[in-house]
């Protein structure tokens, strides 16, 4: 069944229309981070006392539960409630943060690209029927993936910018010393 294709919020969805919104919006995120150094990627500070580093982490947790999520749900299960099972969301993302604290950059990274990956696998495989029209499935694909990455690529271009001002005041105030972007390590 051919369906016209519309915005994430339409009625209506095709599979690669589907495909093609969660690839722009992932661009839009890889976008925002690329060219940092490791040691910009860990600077605290993006997003409250979040890095770069800590956004992608946050990123595939989930995507993670989208993967675990959404099987569920084409069977006809209602997950769990975030409020009742660890008291809201953002309490989860207070614990994956805790839990993810200690993982190396690498390993964030390699856990980024890896989900997203089964993640896109996934949505290749899954039911049209959960794709076409707008159902729990599609609207829990949407928060957990293309309508989330855009708000956290824009608070990464959003810190760039500030640290640029930053640098570029250091400069027009002549401290020669200081007065060169930071490059990658």
């Amino acid at each position: 069944m051919h369906c016209d294709a519309k915005s994430a919020g339409g009625r209506s969805m095709t599979r690669e229309r589907l495909l093609k919104q969660l690839d722009e919006a992932w661009l839009e995120l890889k976008e925002s981070y690329t060219g940092l150094s490791e040691s910009q990627l860990k600077e605290p500070g993006v997003t409250g006392k979040w890095s770069v580093r800590d956004i992608l982490a946050h990123i595939t947790t989930w995507e993670e539960e989208a993967l675990k999520h959404l099987p569920y749900i084409v069977e006809g299960g209602q997950p769990p409630r975030y409020s009742t099972k660890y008291g809201g969301i953002n309490a989860f993302n207070a614990l994956m943060t805790q839990k993810k604290a200690g993982l190396a950059l690498s390993d964030v990274l390699q856990q980024l690209h890896e989900v997203h990956d089964r993640l896109l696998d996934y949505v290749r495989r899954a039911p049209e029927e959960q794709l076409i029209q707008e159902t729990r499935f599609r609207r829990r694909l949407r928060l957990d993936t293309y309508s989330h990455y855009p708000k956290h690529a824009k608070a990464i271009r959003q810190w760039r910018k500030k640290q640029f001002a930053g640098w570029l005041r250091i400069c027009l105030s002549g401290d020669l010393g200081e007065c060169a972007p930071a490059t990658s390590d």
